[in-house]
Order: structure tokens, then sequence, then C-alpha cells
């Protein structure tokens, strides 16, 4: 069980940067002051002086000691509202006109000035730093309407998702110590067309990641077609579409199955003996957010895997969602998963 200390090791020798927006908050801080002691990237925290100071004093730390950046998103960046005024109108003025909801460069201001997320997901757009990592006081919620109106997702991908990475106590009988589930966090019920998105992006992840090549099974509790149903069939129909675009990347995948014949060889022959998955997955797609967050839950609780996110995935540009409850080691572990992952942006 070392796969975050991997994630590390390969993050630092990439030379990154990571904006760190919630300066105020002392956890920020000391991951920050600890990413550079341990010349892992180059953070920038985002704050006012009086949070500074006040987060700082806190944590028993100096940013200035260490010469971490620090920007105060209150007095506003020109460049940065600029660009957001100009992708907001452009994704706006897609709309049917009834629904058009075009800004002024006074409102893009307001915005970046007012909302730290939205500050530093432009800078993130604008290629001034490799990615952006908050929520240890921001919302879920926050997080993404900020990732959504600053980054937007990826060419050819509507949907962003997230997975947790499962680093395992015990081998699968495939021999995989590395497992990837999506969507365990933001989609509650995705369309068939949702979950194809959801594959792949957790696909990319797994291989960012790892750098292990990624073998996904769409999972059921049907196994082609041993029930059926309008569950087991939106399974099937993500499975029909995201065939094409799975054999366009080299991707191996599979579906629908029942989780048994995904990570068990002897029960996927038997189950699946035509497959192009027997038993051999490492990555895994549940049909909705129920099964994925109690899936992860059961691993993570039982089998005592360490479940490494979630991590955003699917947007143009690499932000992470951190939980509330994170500590400061937390927020190192995720500021590494961003840099890889912002390696294939």
């Amino acid at each position: 069980m070392n796969a975050i200390k991997d994630i590390i090791e390969k993050a630092s020798k990439l030379n990154g940067s990571i904006v760190l927006p919630e300066g105020q908050d002392a956890r920020v801080i000391t991951a920050a002051c600890a990413l550079v002691d341990r010349k892992i990237c180059t953070p920038i925290v985002l704050g006012t002086a009086e949070e500074i100071t006040a987060a700082e004093a806190k944590a028993g730390l100096s940013l200035a000691e260490r010469g971490i950046k620090v920007v105060d998103y209150t007095q506003g960046d020109a460049e940065l509202e600029a660009a957001y005024l100009e992708a907001w109108n452009l994704k706006e003025s897609k709309k049917p006109a009834e629904k058009q909801k075009l800004i002024d460069l006074a409102a893009a201001e307001t915005t970046l000035r007012a909302k730290r997320i939205y500050f530093g997901g432009m800078m993130v757009k604008l290629g001034r730093v490799n990615g952006l990592v908050a929520g240890s006081i921001a919302s879920t919620g926050d997080m993404l309407r900020a990732a959504f109106h600053t980054l937007g997702t990826q060419p050819g991908v509507k949907t962003a998702s997230s997975c947790f990475i499962m680093d395992l106590k015990k081998a699968t009988p495939s021999g995989d110590s590395v497992l990837a589930f999506g969507d365990c966090a933001v989609i509650p019920n995705p369309s068939a067309e949702q979950l194809v998105d959801i594959g792949l992006a957790t696909a990319q992840t797994y291989r960012d990641l790892t750098g292990n090549e990624p073998r996904v099974a769409y999972l059921s509790f049907s196994t082609k077609g041993s029930a059926g149903g309008e569950l087991v069939e939106k399974v099937q129909k993500a499975v029909e579409l995201a065939r094409p675009r799975f054999a366009e990347k080299g991707i191996r995948m599979d579906g629908e199955m029942q989780f048994d014949a995904a990570i068990v060889p002897a029960v996927g022959e038997l189950k699946n003996p035509n497959g192009e998955i027997q038993g051999n997955a490492n990555v895994f797609i549940f049909p909705d957010l129920q099964s994925g967050n109690i899936g992860y839950k059961i691993a993570q609780r039982l089998g005592e895997a360490d479940a490494i996110g979630p991590n955003l995935q699917g947007l143009a540009k690499a932000m992470n969602d951190l939980s509330r409850g994170c500590s400061a080691e937390d927020i190192v572990g995720t500021v590494c998963v961003t840099l890889l992952q912002s390696t294939t942006k």
C-alpha cells in the first residue's frame, strides 16, 4: 500500500506549480510550506494580508521565509478579468437566445474579486499555474461551479466526474494492488452517455496516476444479460456507446458485468467466456453515485484499502476538491495528484 508515496515521488519530478486559494486556512499554510520544504512544487497562496497573517500565526509558520508567493485576489487582475469575461460570454452565447446571460467587465471583476476559487481557476486557465487544489473550506458545489465556469470540460467530453484511487492492502486475484472507482462523488444518476465519459475519464486518471494500463469494467447486477430491466439496459447502452471510443484510445473495456465477474478470473471466465475483461479489471465504473459511494466505502472500511480522492476528472485543466475535514498532509497528496493530472491536459 504505497500508491500515494509513488504519486508524491512522481509529482516531485515535474517541477510544477499549484494555486491554493484558501489562504485563510492554517492547514493550507502548513501544506504550502511542506510542498516547498519537501521540494515537491511551487505553491501560490491566495488571501488578503489579514487572512494570511492570522493563518500563519495559527500554523506557526511563515510563507515569506520560504519565498512562497501570496496573491490578494480581492485587489483584482485585469488579465484574468478580461479572460473570464470572454470565456463566460463565449460559452453563454452558444445557448438559445432566451437563455443568454452575457456579462460585462464589471460583473467579471466583481466575481473574481469576491470568489477566490474562480480567481484561482482563471490562473489555471491562463497557464500561470499547473493546477488548483481547494475545498478545505469551500463546498464541493462551490468547487464544481467554479470549475465549470472557469475551466470547462475537455474537448469531446461533456461530463465532469470523479474517481477514487483505491490502494489495496492485498492484491486482486489478477495481481493489481491499485484500482480506480468512478464516479463516487459527483453525478447522482448518470445517463448512458455520461457513463461513457466517466469511463474514459476514469481510465485516463488511472493511467496518469499509476502509470499502468487501464482495463475497464462497467458494473451492474447483471452479467451480459443475466438479468434485465431499466437499470441493466442503461449500462448496456453505455457499453454499446463506449466501445468505439475506447477502441480509438486502445483501452480494454467490457460490460455489463457483476463485480465478481470483473475482479475474479475464474468467475469472469465462467460468466463472461467471450469477454474482453474476464476477472482482470482494474478500473470499475459504477452505474450511479449511490452504488459507487457505497462500494468505495466498503473497500475502504472492510477491505482496509486507502481511498485517494475524490479526484475530479473530465475538466479542461487540472483542479481538485478536498474534504473539509482534510489534514495538511491530505492537501499535499491532492496537490501531487493534481500535478500528475496536469501533464495530460
